[in-house]
């Protein structure tokens, strides 16, 4: 059912990721253009993504006719498998954006949930896209929402899911290298941007960071590889402590503006610093494994890896967290979550590189459905 109008208008506002969910959505991996091998080994990670969050909340996962199969014969019992055809499987990025509408009435705490289907376009369109036919890809946020029979909010923006992130409580943070590239919406000004995210997310305020995590070119800096709240009033940073690498004056540069910045309670951010991996590169064997096309970005050999510790998803309870084979810095990753979610139970996902050298990570897979209740 679509919804007309805005929904703020109808009262609808985006919850915090760490809000209680219904479902988490994923898609399955097979473009032999951008994962290796075929995409087995990738999907190997995200049937282990997979497998970790169902133990916290039901997980769908979306694949194609001829992967049917494959999936369902990989996932465990306990995952659903639907039949959906996709360009890719970035879920994040091309699943509705849900939101919730709760109840006036005290005596009634039933919360409503709709979804944004913003529009996609592979990432800046024909000429800095990721792929050059995402026309499947555009119809995957509308076909979750039927499936779930829940109202649609149709939006002509083209914005990602990764591209934003919310507290709950009226903030938003993103970054300018992103939204206001000129691959996006370029007809639009910073402050008319502004104005449609408070009018779908229900915000109040939008922090910008001038960029996002150093490498991350396939995004053009998604806001969910660089930083996101912990809690309201708190966010996580990625971090490197080493001056001489161009991360370190995006992050110090993220680091001032946080810092100097309230939310849209007026409480001043507290930033936690998760150090980033690495550096990490694509190697020779991973790039030959790739099926170059010409229809997808090129994947080469000696390309920095857009590796955070920052990209992992909220599950009821638990916090699925990449692990990069970086023994240092991962194990630095889970201390610092397992203090940020002390109500968490933080479960390392072994492996996680297999994804980021398609472009992303754990939460850019994921999609997560708010609970009703």
């Amino acid at each position: 059912m679509e919804i007309k109008g805005t929904p703020f208008e109808h009262g609808y506002s985006m919850p915090a990721e760490w809000e209680p969910h219904s479902h988490c959505w994923m898609g399955w991996p097979e473009r032999p253009d951008n994962w290796r091998e075929h995409a087995k080994l990738a999907q190997r990670v995200f049937a282990t993504v997979a497998a970790a969050i169902s133990r916290f909340e039901p997980v769908t996962v979306c694949a194609s006719s001829s992967q049917w199969g494959e999936a369902r014969s990989c996932l465990p019992h306990n995952v659903r498998v639907v039949e959906m055809s996709m360009n890719d499987s970035w879920f994040r990025d091309t699943g509705p954006t849900f939101v919730v509408k709760k109840s006036d009435s005290s005596s009634d705490k039933q919360q409503k949930v709709a979804g944004i289907d913003w529009t996609f376009n592979s990432w800046g369109g024909p000429s800095d896209g990721c792929y050059d036919d995402w026309s499947l890809d555009l119809l995957v946020a509308r076909k979750i929402l039927e499936l779930e029979r829940l109202p649609r909010f149709p939006h002509s923006l083209i914005l990602e899911g990764g591209s934003i992130h919310v507290d709950g409580e009226g903030s938003c943070l993103t970054t300018e290298e992103c939204l206001l590239n000129k691959n996006r919406n370029p007809h639009l000004t910073k402050e008319q941007i502004e104005d449609e995210l408070k009018a779908y997310l229900g915000v109040r305020k939008i922090i910008w960071l001038p960029r996002g995590l150093y490498g991350d070119d396939d995004t053009n800096g998604h806001i969910d590889n660089m930083c996101c709240f912990a809690k309201p009033g708190v966010v996580l940073l990625s971090w490197t402590d080493d001056e001489s690498d161009p991360q370190h004056e995006r992050s110090a540069e993220a680091l001032s503006v946080l810092t100097s910045t309230s939310d849209a309670q007026d409480r001043q951010l507290q930033v936690i610093k998760l150090h980033v991996p690495g550096p990490l590169y694509m190697t020779e064997d991973e790039a030959a494994g790739i099926l170059q096309s010409g229809e997808s970005k090129p994947r080469l050999p000696g390309t920095r890896l857009a590796a955070s510790y920052v990209n992992f998803y909220i599950a009821n309870g638990a916090i699925i967290t990449p692990q990069f084979g970086d023994k240092k810095w991962d194990d630095e990753a889970v201390r610092v979550l397992s203090k940020a979610f002390p109500e968490h139970e933080v479960v390392p996902i072994e492996g996680a590189r297999e994804i980021v050298l398609g472009g992303g990570n754990i939460h850019c897979i994921t999609q997560q459905q708010p609970s009703c209740l």
